[in-house]
């Protein structure tokens, strides 16, 4: 997909596709003034005969009237022009493209009212996410399936300070991009290695990549970890991507940590059938923070930062971990396995605990499609939040209100610390159904140390088949990695 930014009047061409972002009861102002005029009133005698309004979500497709140097003309709601902000753009250029992407078009003229140059940035933006396919394995796709759209020029005023904007945005595009590629590829391509072996391409960023075999896992006690991929014949990896972007390169980083397990049959404690081809999507956290450090690094950001993927395959031979093992993990603190398919907190124990410990953090925060009690306790759209700082948490609850990936906080109680107490361990990896989300946030803390430390379960929201927002097409949607990006830009950096 290309994207240019071009002056306000411009126009497709007789082939092309023309998008007129519209504030609602505010149809025919600015361009969409000047459009009536140049076809003599078609546009308002259409919206004379219609219910379009201009209100968010809205669109009403016309032929091209005669006079308009365009094959087809979509008019699309932006809403209130009071409430009209950087996500309104994003989300009205977002739906303009999925409107007319399969038309036959391969040029779309995409005019926006007089807005700011971020605002314009942010409609490419919405563009670039909307325009997200993964279908390198589809060989026999019909053509009218495929987008014919190629070239999307975003129209207005400011257009030279849009396109300046656009290098951060850009940058953050390619890192959720990344992060959908990532959990989209199936299990038998994108293995522990091999995710290890991406990421070590991302050097050409400047970041520093180092990769954490068995051998020196073991060295380091993570029991936890290594035992969750001791029933696959795929090594497990500990992955440490580091971005020394501050004045200071040694000053403390903030700190992001994924699970990574790119297939989870649920081990011994196997799950249904039903379903598991899913479980391709058990690394969405270590491919929102592997995107998340792209985007940093691509834009330069004026911080320093680490990202730490435990990344194992959970399988079930006859080697695999059982129901009653205890392991020692790399604290010092045993765990009683009761479940097998509770594995992804045991990936994360080792690799919180490395992270606090080697690099000393000013916050950390771990991403994770933890648990099925999350999508029961918020749906699919938000993403459960726990933290031990009120000032991560509000500063994380911040940001995704800016940033669109959603978050709601979570209580820690610490009364609910029964339910993960063993009889023979120090702990104990779930405490059953019920509050199973908060247990295992329990779990996890037990692994921070003293860091400022926030955990979220995005096993919600990384993966929607059915999507219903126009910047995230069906399956992966890269949760998490604008969160990461948007919380260092207004705190973190200096």
């Amino acid at each position: 997909m290309q994207i240019e930014f071009t002056a306000a009047d411009d126009l497709p061409g007789a082939s092309g596709a023309l998008a007129l972002i519209v504030l609602e009861d505010q149809a025919l102002a600015g361009a969409g003034r000047a459009l009536n005029r140049t076809t003599g009133g078609a546009i308002e005698r259409a919206l004379a005969s219609g219910r379009f309004t201009g209100a968010a979500g809205q669109s009403l497709e016309l032929v091209a009237p005669h006079g308009l140097e365009a094959a087809r003309l979509t008019l699309v709601g932006a809403g209130p022009k009071d409430k009209f902000d950087e996500k309104a753009a994003e989300l009205a250029a977002a739906q303009a493209y999925q409107t007319v992407k399969t038309s036959g078009a391969e040029t779309l003229v995409i005019r926006l009212p007089d807005v700011s140059p971020a605002e314009v940035s942010r409609a490419a933006l919405g563009v670039t996410l909307a325009a997200y396919r993964f279908d390198r394995y589809r060989t026999t796709e019909k053509a009218e399936r495929k987008p014919t759209v190629t070239t999307v020029r975003i129209a207005s005023g400011k257009a030279a300070q849009a396109a300046k904007a656009w290098t951060t945005d850009a940058a953050i595009a390619q890192g959720v991009i990344l992060a959908r590629d990532l959990v989209s590829e199936p299990a038998n391509v994108l293995f522990p290695e091999e995710f290890a072996r991406r990421v070590k391409k991302l050097k050409s960023l400047g970041l520093e990549i180092e990769i954490l075999g068995e051998k020196e896992m073991r060295k380091l006690g993570m029991g936890s970890l290594l035992g969750v991929g001791q029933g696959s014949v795929r090594e497990s990896q500990l992955v440490v991507i580091q971005w020394k972007g501050a004045a200071d390169a040694e000053a403390a980083p903030v700190a992001f940590v994924g699970k990574g397990v790119t297939f989870d049959t649920g081990g011994i404690s196997i799950k249904p059938a039903d379903g598991m081809e899913e479980m391709i999507t058990d690394m969405g956290g270590a491919a929102a923070v592997t995107g998340a450090m792209a985007a940093l690094a691509a834009r330069k950001a004026k911080v320093n930062a680490v990202g730490i993927l435990g990344l194992v395959e959970n399988m079930p031979d006859g080697a695999a971990q059982r129901p009653g093992d205890v392991v020692k993990s790399m604290s010092g603190q045993t765990i009683e396995v009761i479940n097998t398919d509770a594995e992804g907190r045991l990936v994360l124990a080792d690799a919180l605990w490395y992270c606090q410990d080697r690099f000393k953090p000013r916050i950390m925060i771990d991403l994770a499609t933890l648990t099925g009690a999350i999508i029961i306790a918020l749906g699919k759209d938000l993403a459960g939040l726990y933290s031990n700082d009120e000032a991560l948490a509000e500063n994380l609850l911040a940001a995704s209100k800016v940033s669109g990936d959603t978050l709601w906080r979570m209580p820690l109680p610490p009364q609910y610390d029964k339910q993960i107490e063993s009889q023979v361990a120090d702990v104990k990896n779930t405490g059953g159904r019920p509050g199973g989300s908060i247990t295992a946030a329990l779990f996890l803390q037990k692994f921070v140390g003293g860091a400022p430390w926030a955990h979220l379960d995005i096993a919600s929201t990384a993966w929607k088949p059915n999507s219903t927002v126009a910047t995230s097409p069906n399956g992966a949607t890269g949760f998490g990695v604008r969160l990461l990006d948007r919380l260092v830009a207004d705190h973190y950096e200096r």
